[in-house]
């Protein structure tokens, strides 16, 4: 039996999963810890992790598969890795960690990057980069330089999240492509590190790790990390990636005009493309996507929304002591366009979307003579349908047209509601699938080993659970319910300071 290996790291918990190659079945799962990962914020606007956390929970997760299953150790052929993105985590020489992790919803660099794009210029940017240096990883690492110069003046190499796992595995410190576009210090003209950026923070290429493919066999276990893990020393890690690219991957979306989409905590709406195209705003982001190739070129068009999932979950612990399926029950009782109740999700953070700035979640229309709270939790869950209809208009823009989406039968897709909203809003049909990132990572593992005759021998056996057509009934109500959230976003936008 040939099993492969799938590590899911991110800011909530660690999730493994186990996969008999041959069947894709699930042979065991876990999630480690109970409740959700501490995340440290000094100041606000900050979000930080101890990375040896996520290590720990790695090897606490695979010993509740251990402990499940008792499988053979022998038997696992090879280990991916998928993980938070955009995460800074810098080591010395003896790869000791420096400082705590800067993670992806950490907002403290969002100046810098600002002044990047002004300094370097837009169109130079954009042109190379695809993005705006923003908030994300090699801005962070600048913000170290400005801010903390003894840490910085002990770095020996920067890595991303699932680099660090990687490292903590095999000892060897490497990231991807894929990555290093994640961190904006890919150059898409080029095809190679982005000298030009780096050179404006003032910060050596040699801090970058050696890249390597995705697909690949990135290192073996050292016999310290198998036996924290319970695995066979030598046993190869083939894959790693960022949790949006691998979510991708686990719903097979890998060409352009196809679609992955989650809806948890954030929403993200991840679509392929072969165009080398921008948003001028960057209010979505484009990143080199796990089976790019130079000459067949994949990019992945990625909007973010802060706050969905994360709205649902607030409503859920403050407005009695219903669980999801009733709030979602409840909710079907009001009418498309909830009696002109709008809700403006934007609660967790600056926004891509809306140029990172954080406007705060609102609501409005409220008449106490008409709405009740089935209007409430519909107006939630139209409010992040429209959020992410919003971003879906840009990406349009980016070259990224929408047919079908596929995503995980879980989370905010696990409402009858939102997954018929979300299909009639923006006019695709939506697949649901029994599959997640751990799963993802794992069939990744599969890939770089060279288990798998190609890509599409490893999603063999994956077939959608459900699929939602548009509702053409309610078109046209929902058109309107969009209008009208759209006008109170404008509304909005225009009159906050």
């Amino acid at each position: 039996m040939a099993l492969l290996l799938g590590f899911d790291v991110g800011s909530s918990s660690i999730k493994a999963t186990l996969l008999d190659s041959q069947t894709g079945a699930v042979i065991g799962s876990a999630t480690s810890p109970e409740k959700e990962l501490e995340i440290i914020a000094k100041k606000p606007g900050w979000a930080e992790q101890h990375p040896q956390t996520w290590w720990e929970n790695c090897i606490a997760a695979i010993g509740k598969i251990k402990a499940k299953t008792n499988f053979n150790a022998a038997d696992v052929r090879a280990i991916g890795i998928s993980y938070q993105m955009h995460g800074l985590v810098i080591v010395d020489k003896k790869q000791e960690v420096l400082r705590p992790s800067i993670i992806w919803c950490d907002s403290r660099a969002v100046e810098t990057g600002k002044k990047a794009m002004k300094a370097i210029g837009e169109k130079k940017c954009l042109s190379e980069l695809l993005n705006s240096p923003g908030n994300f990883t090699a801005s962070k690492l600048k913000w170290v330089k400005d801010n903390e110069p003894k840490v910085f003046a002990k770095i020996y190499k920067m890595m991303l999240p699932g680099d660090y796992i990687a490292m903590k595995m095999t000892g060897e410190i490497k990231t991807t492509p894929s990555g290093l576009s994640e961190g904006i210090m890919w150059d898409f003209k080029k095809e190679g590190l982005a000298g030009m950026l780096l050179e404006h923070y003032g910060i050596s290429p040699n801090f970058v790790a050696e890249q390597t493919p995705t697909f690949s066999v990135q290192g073996n276990l050292t016999k310290d990390a198998a036996k924290l893990l319970g695995l066979k020393a030598g046993t190869i890690v083939s894959y790693r990636a960022g949790d949006q690219p691998n979510n991708a991957l686990s719903l097979n979306v890998l060409n352009p005009g196809e679609i992955a989409a989650t809806a948890g905590t954030s929403g993200v709406v991840y679509g392929i493309t072969d165009l080398t195209k921008y948003d001028s705003k960057s209010r979505v982001n484009t990143f080199v996507h796990v089976n790019h190739t130079g000459n067949k070129p994949r990019y992945g068009v990625l909007l973010c929304i802060n706050g969905t999932g994360i709205l649902n979950s607030w409503l859920k612990h403050n407005t009695g002591t219903m669980d999801y399926h009733q709030m979602n029950e409840l909710a079907a009782k009001a009418p498309v366009g909830s009696d002109g109740l709008a809700i403006l999700p934007f609660g967790n953070g600056a926004e891509r979307t809306l140029e990172n700035r954080n406007i705060g979640a609102s609501i409005h229309g409220l008449n106490f003579n008409i709405h009740n709270r089935s209007h409430l939790l519909r107006a939630a869950q139209e409010g992040i349908v429209f959020a992410l209809n919003y971003g879906l208009e840009i990406m349009h823009n980016a070259g990224v047209k929408v047919k079908t989406v596929r995503a995980g039968h879980a989370n905010m897709f696990l409402s009858p509601l939102f997954g018929e909203a979300f299909s009639t809003v923006t006019g695709a049909t939506v697949e649901l699938y029994n599959t997640d990132g751990s799963q993802g990572a794992a069939r990744g593992a599969g890939i770089g080993a060279g288990i798998y005759r190609d890509i599409k021998d490893a999603f063999a056996g994956l077939k959608p659970v459900s699929r939602i057509e548009p509702n053409g009934r309610l078109t046209k109500a929902y058109q309107e319910a969009y209008k009208k959230w759209n006008n109170v976003l404008e509304y909005r936008l225009s009159n906050k300071e």
